[in-house]
């Protein structure tokens, strides 16, 4: 995409390539503010919304079912939004995913309580869930593309990185703001209406990203071609059909981490509660630092894979998540500082992965299936194994065998590892088609 010559900004970007990761950034902000307000959440409101059968976990279990139920949204989402992105342009595609997710935040905001509504209640839960999910698996596929498509050449990594910034920030004001009210509001205020309140929020602040987006360059020429007739509309599978070995290539790349990405970021506190005790607001104060720690990681990871290429990092996440989960989930107590230092620890080898992620799957396919050609095949993967990363820690938990919970992470990493060192061609270099 072509730039005007105006002035570069501080870090040597030009003005108009700022604008456009902001307008993919701060969407994808508001995106997962509301996505990840749902898990941070979950422990306050799980009683409120399903009934309770006198065993504890029940409730918590059910609502990482429908956490995970929101993910199996988002093949959906990657295909259906990524063939929209494909035909009518990825800035289309960002203002219907934002739409939604603020739609699926409001609604969960008023969801009435189990007591109130009966089956009602978990109903419409599930259903504000399916919207963020559609959502989300969307947003993926729109924004990745986009971002990858605005940079300029040698600096792919690091305007892919800004993906997991932007997410990272989301996380960071759920996070927060969960911490703050925990700490502000009694363990009843929390239960009974202090989790609405990130959801009202969230639902506010999508606005905000629906103007800001508005304001987007469009990045592809596929959509003005099929309008001007110059090029025939892709068809839905197209990406699947013409280039099967690099779909699978990404279900391999992203197995590990997704499982690790959502056992690290968004489980981890969670699990620290389950297995050693944890203060539930402590949990969420560390939470809250580790991922301020995590953001700051992605920039600076993503310009170095720019230099040094993919594979190598890539690889130093695959060999990481292989061999730590064990040992560090091991070395978890009751400590604020333990906590702290085995979530910030497992971020560092991460980062290698998250910071480029964005990059990797779009330099696979060209222009024409991009979008759906990465929405698809990952968002399936992150609905498979990180999605139901909760789930399985919970329900190992009830079952007393949460010591398989890091065997599982680092049985993945080997796979993905695998890929990574057998199966990958460095892609750094070569143009987008």
């Amino acid at each position: 995409m072509a730039t005007s010559p105006v002035a570069p900004s501080p870090v040597g970007i030009p003005r108009s390539r700022v604008r456009q990761l902001m307008a993919a950034s701060v969407g994808n902000v508001v995106e997962w503010f509301d996505w990840y307000t749902y898990s941070f959440l979950a422990i306050y409101f799980s009683k409120q919304i399903f009934p309770d059968t006198g065993d504890s976990l029940v409730p918590l279990l059910s609502s990482f079912a429908v956490f995970a139920v929101g993910f199996f949204m988002r093949p959906l989402g990657g295909l259906v939004v990524g063939a929209f992105a494909d035909r009518f342009g990825r800035k289309a595609a960002m203002t219907f995913t934002i739409i939604l997710m603020g739609a699926g935040s409001l609604l969960l905001a008023v969801t009435p309580t189990y007591a109130a509504a009966g089956l009602l209640a978990p109903i419409i839960l599930v259903l504000a869930r399916l919207i963020q999910g559609l959502s989300v698996g969307g947003e993926f596929a729109a924004a990745t593309t986009f971002l990858v498509e605005s940079a300029p050449p040698g600096r792919r990594g690091l305007f892919s990185s800004f993906q997991y910034v932007s997410t990272t920030i989301g996380q960071l004001l759920a996070s927060g703001l969960a911490a703050v009210l925990a700490n502000v509001l009694s363990d009843g205020d929390m239960n009974s209406y202090g989790w609405r309140i990130p959801f009202v929020i969230g639902a506010v602040i999508s606005l905000v990203g629906l103007w800001i987006r508005k304001g987007a360059e469009e990045t592809s020429t596929v959509a003005e071609d099929i309008r001007q007739g110059r090029v025939e509309r892709p068809k839905m599978f197209e990406f699947l059909l013409r280039y099967p070995t690099k779909a699978a290539l990404i279900v391999g790349i992203t197995v590990a981490g997704t499982v690790s990405y959502y056992t690290w970021t968004t489980f981890l506190p969670t699990y620290a509660q389950l297995t050693v005790k944890f203060d539930k607001a402590a949990s969420l104060e560390v939470g809250t630092i580790s991922l301020l720690f995590f953001m700051i990681l992605q920039p600076l990871l993503g310009m170095l894979s720019d230099k040094v290429g993919r594979r190598p990092m890539l690889i130093a996440f695959g060999l990481g998540f292989l061999i730590l989960p064990v040992p560090l989930l091991g070395m978890l107590s009751n400590s604020f500082a333990s906590l702290l230092l085995i979530q910030c620890l497992g971020m560092v080898f991460l980062a290698c992965y998250t910071s480029i992620a964005a990059a990797i799957n779009s330099e696979l396919f060209p222009t024409r299936v991009r979008a759906a050609g990465v929405g698809f095949p990952y968002s399936l993967t992150v609905a498979i194994f990180g999605g139901t990363a909760p789930l399985i820690g919970t329900a190992l938990q009830d079952a007393k065998a949460m010591y398989l919970f890091p065997w599982y992470v680092s049985a993945l990493a080997l796979v993905s590892t695998c890929v990574y060192v057998f199966a990958l061609k460095e892609t750094k270099d070569q143009p987008l088609a």
